[in-house]
């Protein structure tokens, strides 16, 4: 599989649909997969953390998850193709599961959240199968049982980084019967229409982190890291 390193982090120059064929040939050999989002936000909280930066590049699929990862790799002359976001690789995976008749769980967000994300996805997709849910703010140990206790082939992990990376990390052996784990983040918001998702036009033209901007102004200090992130990459290139 083509790679590149950004930061030290590796990252598929897979487009979308060659990263979901791909996901779905994993999972009908019954392969555990971890698929790492790696944001501009991630490698700059974490490139000099080498064990977690280590077990990220470990597993087999990361993501190009921000606009800034696209630009990173245009400017070293590298080869990924598009952003891939983890929610629109959320809802690929949800659409193509109904083909697998796979098992979904949800797992964080506030109370209520995952439930209402699970009624607009099994509005969207008739034929999906969410077998489960639990917020984010109950006990960990409580979920894990219930995690592995279960029937679950695909499990969506909304946490926020790094909690949810890291809960994959610690549990994903005791879940070897789950195929595909993937953290989304605040991607149960939005499907669950409590937040709205900028509109196509911003979305095209990368300016999603502006929109998030106006609706949570606090997320101002988290664009920092935005231009540290450019310096790096200048930096380091």
């Amino acid at each position: 599989m083509d790679k590149e390193q950004i930061l030290g982090f590796d990252i598929t120059t897979y487009n979308s649909q060659e990263l979901l064929d791909n996901i779905f040939k994993d999972y009908s050999k019954n392969e555990q997969i971890f698929i790492v989002n790696i944001n501009p936000e991630i490698a700059v909280t974490n490139y000099k953390n080498q064990e977690f930066k280590k077990k990220l590049n470990e597993q087999k699929y990361q993501i190009p998850d921000g606009s800034g990862i696209v630009w990173a790799s245009k400017k070293n002359k590298g080869k990924i193709k598009e952003r891939i976001t983890g929610i629109d690789l959320m809802m690929k995976i949800c659409e193509k599961s109904q083909d697998f008749s796979s098992k979904i769980y949800l797992y964080g967000g506030a109370e209520g959240i995952a439930n209402k994300a699970k009624v607009e996805l099994e509005r969207e997709f008739p034929n999906i199968k969410i077998v489960g849910e639990s917020n984010g703010y109950q006990d960990e140990k409580k979920v894990l049982e219930k995690l592995k206790n279960e029937t679950i082939d695909i499990l969506f992990v909304g946490l926020g980084s790094p909690k949810q990376e890291k809960f994959i990390l610690e549990h994903k052996e005791e879940l070897k019967n789950i195929k595909i784990l993937i953290p989304v983040g605040g991607s149960f918001d939005v499907i669950s229409k409590t937040k709205k998702r900028a509109p196509a036009w911003m979305q095209k033209c990368n300016l999603e982190w502006l929109y998030r901007l106006f609706q949570e102004p606090k997320r101002i200090f988290r664009q920092f890291k935005l231009l540290k992130f450019v310096y790096l990459v200048m930096i380091k290139k």
